[in-house]
């Protein structure tokens, strides 16, 4: 990750030090405030970011209270949100995901997160819970990201450079040219990381190169996104906890007849090239528009231990939302009506893996996923209170074509999901003029991926249902003593039909099926408190913040085979997760961030006849600032896992002969040097 110099985070501590209330957010298009929004909404800034990590997202994410982003091995991300990674073995699915309002998220329900440099985010905003209406489709939540650099009214041009060096042979490198102007701003990067990993077969390597910024000509606004990205990752695999005790540091071994990942070279290899653009268009003082059309190609490759797979991936999708907003005597009202379109073809063929060398093919197949909704959503402002009601029908459906297959099931296959209702009302009192209480009511209803009804075992799971559920949630979130205090709190019952659930076959291959019920019910609790805030002395700044969530997630009915799992807790989810920090900032802008979690132990399988051991992260970051003509010189250094634990920081759910761990690098450092002019 490239760490931004300290006057850019000095910057950016001054735009928080009033609070996040300042903060426009994205979400649901409302041009309100983050406390404003009847909605549970997260924000993380440019400045927290930065503040731990050097080359991950996990960090800034793992502070939100009930989102959990995880790591099987270095650049293999999973993300939850108020829920679990059931469905999620690898890769981020039921999470809709825009960047700068473009679709990053494809048809098949897939999101290549971990193509994402973290230097190229310069914001983000998490929707918790079904967001139904204008996001459509999806029991997961929603991710914003955003990129995009300021206009200025002085044309300017900034250089940015960042080398870094850590354990297990870590290089992180990255360089950007930014452009500034009145009506154009544009953002230039590219980014290179390596590391070897901490385990067997876990190094990797990615590079990045992106250019996205934004055009106003008179009533018009004009955003892109591109980049390339070209990634690979070893996949070390899951080991037993003997295994894990004896060397934590081993890639699953060989059993029986089946090689290990070592020997069979397990891995990913993506290529992908992105292209998105945004349009807006203000016909009116009370009428405007935003279009959005992406398109991206990937080329995928995955020697796994049981097999070779190839993937080639066409991506397109298109959205659109007519705005209207006026306001009559003291009402603010708004009225949105748009629809979104995904398309995405994925060509697929599987062969024999011979020590990472494709051999005899399997299977090769066409895939056709396409979705699409309509939505409408209104909001009305007036007195204190503000009201958000929507409603998005969605439509979804598959087909799969096999063109050559070695089984004697070689037919063709559709699964079609017409008209589904996603609707959603919440309501916002303003108690004070800082402090808010809201309510909503919203249907989650999410369709199977792709890779849930193709999984490994290569069989098109036609009988695959959607999962879909009602969410009752209320809460309360502003500031006190002149935004010295901020806080958030939150209450909600998920209650979760169909869900959708990972089993193994006997060969050890994953396929999924729908397990019942879940009861998600959870409280969040997030605090930041701004200590000292002050234009002269030594300490400029100091924040303590904190986050708590409390998850008691349980099984409703799930009866698999002579299996009855009701009443079971939730399989890969905490009950309690919190994470407290500490920003202190100087005179001279030097600082001092430390990050510690602790999460609770964790149910591995279905059975909850194994857990994973309660853990405790300690993080930190200490920086200082020089200055040399129009140079700014920032150099850092920083640890991870301090306390030593011995953790996974992702476990496999529900593996084959309870592979369940993929431990996590002991105590690592790294060093970096980051100049800006």
């Amino acid at each position: 990750m490239m760490t931004q110099v300290a006057d850019a985070q000095h910057t950016d501590s001054l735009q928080l030090k009033d609070s996040l209330q300042e903060v426009k957010v994205q979400a649901f298009l409302s041009d309100k405030t983050w406390k404003d929004v009847p909605a549970a909404i997260s924000l993380i800034s440019t400045k927290q970011l930065e503040q731990i990590s050097t080359t991950t997202l996990l960090p800034a994410v793992n502070a939100i209270p009930g989102v959990r982003m995880e790591e099987r091995s270095p650049e293999s991300y999973r993300l939850s949100i108020r829920g679990s990674t059931l469905r999620s073995p690898f890769g981020v699915r039921d999470v809709k995901v825009y960047w700068n309002d473009i679709p990053l998220t494809d048809a098949a329900g897939n999101t290549y997160l971990n193509l994402v440099d973290v230097s190229q985010v310069t914001s983000a905003e998490i929707i918790k819970g079904p967001s139904a209406s204008m996001y459509g489709a999806g029991t997961g939540g929603v991710l914003l990201l955003q990129s995009l650099q300021p206009f200025s009214p002085i044309p300017s041009n900034a250089y940015h450079s960042t080398l870094l060096g850590g354990s297990y042979n870590l290089i992180n490198e990255q360089s950007n040219w930014t452009h500034q102007q009145s009506n154009f701003s544009s953002i230039l990067q590219q980014a290179h990381i390596q590391c070897d990993g901490y385990r067997q077969q876990s190094a990797s390597q990615r590079d990045d190169i992106k250019w996205d910024g934004q055009y106003h000509w008179n009533d018009q606004q004009f955003k892109w996104v591109l980049f390339y990205a070209d990634q690979y990752y070893q996949t070390p695999g899951g080991l037993t906890k003997a295994q894990m005790l004896a060397d934590p540091q081993s890639a699953r071994p060989p059993a029986g007849t089946t090689p290990g990942a070592v020997q069979q070279q397990a891995a990913i290899y993506n290529k992908t090239l992105y292209g998105g653009l945004n349009h807006s268009y203000t016909i009116s003082p009370t009428l405007s528009t935003t279009t959005s059309l992406m398109l991206n190609h990937t080329s995928f490759t995955n020697p796994a231990i049981l097999d070779y797979e190839n993937r080639d991936e066409t991506n397109t999708a298109f959205r659109t939302a007519l705005i209207w907003q006026t306001h009559i005597a003291k009402a603010s009202l708004q009225w949105i009506n748009g629809g979104e379109w995904v398309y995405n073809h994925s060509r697929i063929d599987d062969y024999g893996n011979n020590k990472g060398v494709k051999d005899t093919v399997q299977i090769k197949s066409d895939l056709y996923a396409n979705q699409w909704f309509a939505f409408s959503q209104a909001q009305l402002s007036l007195a204190g209170f503000t009201l958000n009601a929507g409603i998005s029908l969605n439509t979804n459906s598959m087909h799969y074509d096999p063109i050559f297959t070695n089984t004697a099931i070689n037919n063709q296959d559709n699964i079609h999901n017409r008209n589904v209702p996603a609707p959603r009302v919440s309501l916002l009192y303003k108690i004070t003029g800082t402090v808010n209480y809201y309510a909503l009511l919203s249907r989650g209803f999410s369709t199977p991926a792709l890779a849930e009804v193709f999984p490994q075992d290569k069989t098109f799971h036609s009988n695959l249902q959607p999962e879909y559920g009602w969410n009752y949630e209320s809460g309360i979130k502003g500031d006190l003593f002149h935004h010295v205090l901020q806080f958030d709190a939150a209450i909600y019952d998920f209650e979760l039909k169909n869900a959708i659930v990972m089993r193994n076959n006997p060969q050890g291959l994953q396929y999924f099926v729908n397990a019942g019920n879940i009861s998600e019910k959870g409280i969040e609790l997030w605090v930041r408190w701004h200590i000292i805030k002050q234009q002269s002395g030594w300490i400029r700044s100091l924040y303590i913040w904190s986050s708590y969530a409390y998850q008691p997630y349980y099984f409703g009915t799930y009866i698999q085979g002579t299996s009855n799992y009701s009443g079971h807790a939730v399989t890969g989810v905490p009950r309690n997760n919190e994470v407290t920090g500490i920003e202190l900032e100087n005179i001279s802008h030097d600082f001092l961030n430390i990050q510690y979690g602790a999460t609770a132990a964790l149910p591995l399988n279905d059975a909850n006849d194994e857990y994973a051991a309660a853990y405790h992260l300690l993080q930190a970051k200490l920086g200082k600032q020089f200055h040399t003509g129009k140079c700014t010189i920032q150099v850092f250094i920083g640890g991870d896992n301090l306390l030593n634990e011995n953790y996974s920081l992702g476990d496999d759910i529900n593996a084959a002969a309870r592979r369940f761990y993929n431990p996590a690098a002991k105590r690592n450092f790294y060093t970096g040097i980051s100049m800006k002019f």
